[in-house]
């Protein structure tokens, strides 16, 4: 069987970033350290940080007084931030920075006295981490039907801004309908959109053109990894999303002689790794990397870690 891995895969800039910011405040300041909500979303990553002496929490209540805090790559709202400081716990902020880009968008068209439309997933860390960072109020829209659903006048004044872990290709038609219906509109450039999004949605469009089962190796409340299967699912290559090799089902290799495998943002390669040895006790199989875009950003560390 051959195997091709779709490139880029796995860790984005953001991802690399914020689990490297928890495992040096703990080398820092020593465990334990408390992680508010998932760093990233994936068990894998977040077993490992607890085994080093993290602890996540879903609220700042479950923090002891003047324990170090961080807050996840996802972003959190003003509120979250006001909580923190009014109990003077000491904060290292992991919020992608592409994120807190979108968050800078955001407040910048509020200033500037337009309504503001956000494209994102309801109830995703990062669209409520958005919505909390803007003063002022923010229509989420889903769909196309939810553009033609807002009920403000034609002429108001209007921007949009988006979910990182959406792309061009996601967001297109939704843009669309919101300049089809507002005569005065303003976004960001599509170049602001996550490029580690764009470019492993793009990467899975190659993958599916040479395989006939898509494997994405990622975590189930992840929205980039669940994005990347539903991309295979539209262009018709069958397509599961697996946490690792353990949830390989040899029934969907039957008829397949080439299997194509990417992984989320926030998924290790080592659990690439893992799906790679589960096909092996399958069958043999002959793996080989696709061609693809090389990604070489970085973000900086907040500056107490800089030097750590």
């Amino acid at each position: 069987m051959e195997v091709f891995l779709a490139q880029p895969r796995g860790f984005c800039a953001g991802v690399v970033r914020a689990i490297e910011i928890v495992e040096r405040a703990l080398d820092k300041f020593g465990p334990p350290v408390y992680v508010r909500h998932e760093i990233v979303h994936n068990k894998y990553v977040v077993e490992s940080l607890k085994g080093k002496g993290a602890i996540f929490v879903e609220d700042l209540s479950e923090v002891p007084p003047r324990a170090v805090t961080v807050f996840s790559a996802h972003g959190v709202a003003r509120s979250v931030e006001e909580e923190a400081a009014a109990r003077d716990l000491p904060v290292l902020n992991a919020t992608c920075p592409l994120v807190s880009k979108v968050h800078n968008q955001g407040k910048r068209y509020i200033a500037k006295g337009r309504a503001l439309i956000l494209i994102g997933h309801a109830g995703y860390p990062e669209v409520e981490g958005t919505m909390g960072q803007v003063p002022g109020p923010v229509l989420l829209v889903q769909s196309v039907d939810d553009v033609a659903e807002l009920t403000l006048p034609t002429d108001t004044p209007v921007a949009y801004i988006t979910q990182t872990t959406l792309s061009v290709d996601d967001t297109k038609d939704i843009i669309a309908a919101l300049q089809a219906k507002f005569k005065d509109i303003q976004g960001p450039d599509i170049r602001d959109i996550c490029y580690a999004t764009q470019n492993r949605q793009s990467a899975v469009r190659d993958l599916s053109k040479l395989v006939d089962v898509i494997l994405v190796v990622g975590a189930a409340n992840s929205s980039n990894s669940n994005r990347l299967r539903e991309i295979g699912t539209e262009v018709g290559v069958a397509s599961y999303l697996i946490a690792d090799g353990s949830e390989l089902n040899p029934d969907w290799l039957k008829d397949a002689t080439a299997v194509g495998i990417t992984a989320g943002a926030s998924a290790p390669e080592v659990l690439v790794d893992d799906v790679i040895e589960a096909l092996r006790r399958i069958g043999p199989v002959a793996v080989s990397i696709l061609p693809g875009r090389e990604e070489n950003i970085e973000f900086r560390l907040p500056a107490e870690l800089s030097a750590a």
